[in-house]
């Protein structure tokens, strides 16, 4: 299967001597050869996120000499970013992410053209971005996004090269309208709110977004060059732990929504309030609670003497790594069957890393009948960086 490209007509393009040297391995294969690495050079990528997944999607095809690749994302580069997003370095730190991939991109290869977006992607840009790129390729952690990549992908007939990781586990498919089913055909409603973990809260191996990140760019490669059996209606599983693929044969709906032969969708929507969590690849700390209370304010009434209990909602494993002097740990799936421990007269402070599931926290408490009750606004990384420096950051 292949795909029509839109920038250029491959035939127009030339190689230079210095190009003809950088990809000799790929002229060489009969199955690029002369003619595909034009194609390459002819091709426009779009990356949504420049994050664990894409890191080895950008510098890999930006090596195969992909001849404009946009990059989307509206975050920074972070030193708990580094274990997984190699593009980035240490010398990035607090640089905008998609101005360290260009760098490092341009490094690698500065025959292509890099288009940097430091934004989000939203229903009110996606059409806008997107129309200029022959393949979109999903490189988020978070569901609205994922739901509005494919809706693009869907509207404006392009593929969607996907990609999803979690812990040891990761997911890799092609989702194309033309061919196959779209995204919706496979997850038609979004999960509950709060069931399924962020990265940032579950953790992931660092090499796994390498894994998952690496095929998605074989994928693309594959599309532009017509090669090869696409992962089109086929979901593939990889468990890193049993070092084991896996493959799951995926049919088209007919009553989907966007794809399906009577579509109710057809036009961008309202992605976050559809999933009901917000649409964003990194971490964010609760803001603008009326429940929020600030490390140094909280740092204050402690010392002051308060009769103020925290309660740290997040895993074991984390509290090992850091946590408040004083506070009680209560994981948050623990806490539903473990409020009877908890005085609804006493006044808690609910903790966790960033002041995400700390919030969720206290409104199962506040369900239940407690009033008394405060959010650590940015959670312990908050305490960590304006309270007590020798908190370890994570």
């Amino acid at each position: 299967m292949s795909i029509t490209l839109n920038r250029v007509a491959p035939e127009a393009v030339t190689l230079s001597n210095e190009e003809i040297l950088r990809y000799s391995r790929h002229l060489i294969m009969p199955e690029v050869a002369l003619e595909g690495q034009k194609k390459l050079k002819a091709a426009s990528v779009l990356l949504i996120g420049t994050g664990g997944l894409g890191s080895p999607l950008a510098l890999y095809l930006a090596a195969a000499g992909i001849g404009k690749i946009g990059l989307v994302d509206y975050d920074v580069v972070d030193q708990s970013n580094l274990h997984r997003q190699v593009i980035h370095g240490e010398s990035s730190v607090g640089v905008l992410k998609v101005e360290s991939a260009k760098r490092r991109m341009l490094d690698l290869n500065p025959d292509i053209e890099v288009v940097t977006y430091n934004e989000p992607f939203t229903s009110e840009n996606a059409l806008r971005i997107a129309a200029d790129y022959d393949v979109l390729v999903d490189g988020t952690d978070n569901f609205p996004t994922r739901y509005l990549v494919n809706d693009v992908c869907v509207l404006l007939g392009k593929p969607n090269v996907y990609g999803s990781i979690f812990r040891f586990e990761g997911q890799a498919s092609v989702f194309y309208a033309k061919e196959g089913p779209c995204y919706r055909c496979l997850f038609p409603e979004p999960p509950p709110p709060g069931l399924v973990p962020s990265c940032a809260e579950g953790g992931v191996l660092g090499i796994l977004p390498g894994t998952i990140g690496t095929i998605q760019a074989t994928e693309t490669i594959k599309l532009i060059l017509g090669i090869g059996s696409s992962l089109v209606g086929r979901l593939m599983l990889y468990d890193a732990l049993a070092m084991s693929f896996e493959e799951v044969k995926l049919r088209k709906n007919p009553r989907c929504v966007i794809c399906g032969e009577q579509p109710t969708v057809t036009e961008l929507i309202d992605y976050e309030q559809f999933c009901g969590v917000p649409g964003h690849d990194h971490e964010k700390e609760e803001s603008g609670s009326r429940w929020d209370l600030p490390a140094t304010e909280l740092a204050t009434r402690l010392k002051a003497g308060e009769d103020l209990k925290i309660i740290d909602v997040r895993e074991p494993h984390e509290w090992q790594i850091s946590h408040i002097e004083g506070a009680r740990l209560i994981p948050l799936g623990e806490l539903a069957g473990r409020m009877h421990e908890l005085d609804s007269a006493q006044e808690y402070v609910l903790q966790c890393k960033s002041g995400a599931r700390s919030m969720k926290a206290l409104e199962l408490l506040y369900t239940a009948g407690f009033r008394k009750l405060h959010n650590l606004k940015g959670g312990i990384n908050a305490w960590a960086r304006e309270v007590d420096r020798r908190v370890a950051l994570y």
